[in-house]
């Protein structure tokens, strides 16, 4: 005879991360360890482009209006959960110091997700509701495979579809739309 009880599964801690090794990427959603190989050259370039795109305008303020912070892979702690979104954003009047920690509890107006086959499900679905939860303004999914953007806005009822481009456009894109965005850079190998 079977038990009914339930089968539980550790709930994942923080010194889990710490104990992969370097090539691995560890986050934990909803109290499970969620861990991922480091991103493909492909991802990599296209996250790097748009972080290089968006940083000059934006973050440096050098033709473009300036007033964020942009990272590469910062690491969010947002309760009980530990996120690594590929790039993300702070608007200036909320974080006005970039703090001198590895991880930070502030969530941001902004988040870019670069999809790839193994961790689009855990993007979509862990992560999505996650950034909602923690009232994150805007979120991008980049797909440097498709050669798509999606770009979504917080709404009281949830995540809004704004819009999807794709291809070699030339786009303006909340909340970054001062500035032109050429989409084939993203792409290029």
């Amino acid at each position: 005879m079977t038990s009914s009880a339930s089968v539980r599964k550790k709930v994942a801690r923080y010194a889990d991360i710490e104990a992969l090794p370097e090539h691995l990427v560890g986050e934990i959603i909803d109290g499970e360890l969620v861990v991922s190989p480091r991103p493909t050259l492909r991802h990599a370039r296209s996250a790097s482009r748009l972080g290089m795109d968006l940083g000059r305008p934006f973050d440096r303020g050098i033709d473009g209006p300036g007033g964020w912070i942009i990272l590469d892979e910062p690491e969010l702690h947002l309760e009980a959960h530990v996120l690594v979104p590929d790039l993300a954003g702070w608007r200036r009047e909320r974080m006005p110091e970039l703090p001198d920690t590895a991880a930070t509890s502030l969530a941001p107006d902004w988040v870019c997700e670069v999809l790839s086959p193994s961790t689009e499900a855990d993007d979509r679905a862990g992560k999505m509701p996650l950034y909602a939860r923690f009232e994150v303004a805007h979120l991008w999914l980049l797909d440097p495979l498709l050669e798509t953007l999606e770009v979504f806005r917080l709404q009281e009822q949830g995540w809004f579809l704004v819009a999807t481009h794709r291809g070699e456009q030339k786009v303006c894109v909340e909340p970054f739309d001062a500035v032109e965005l050429d989409l084939k850079s993203l792409w290029e190998r």
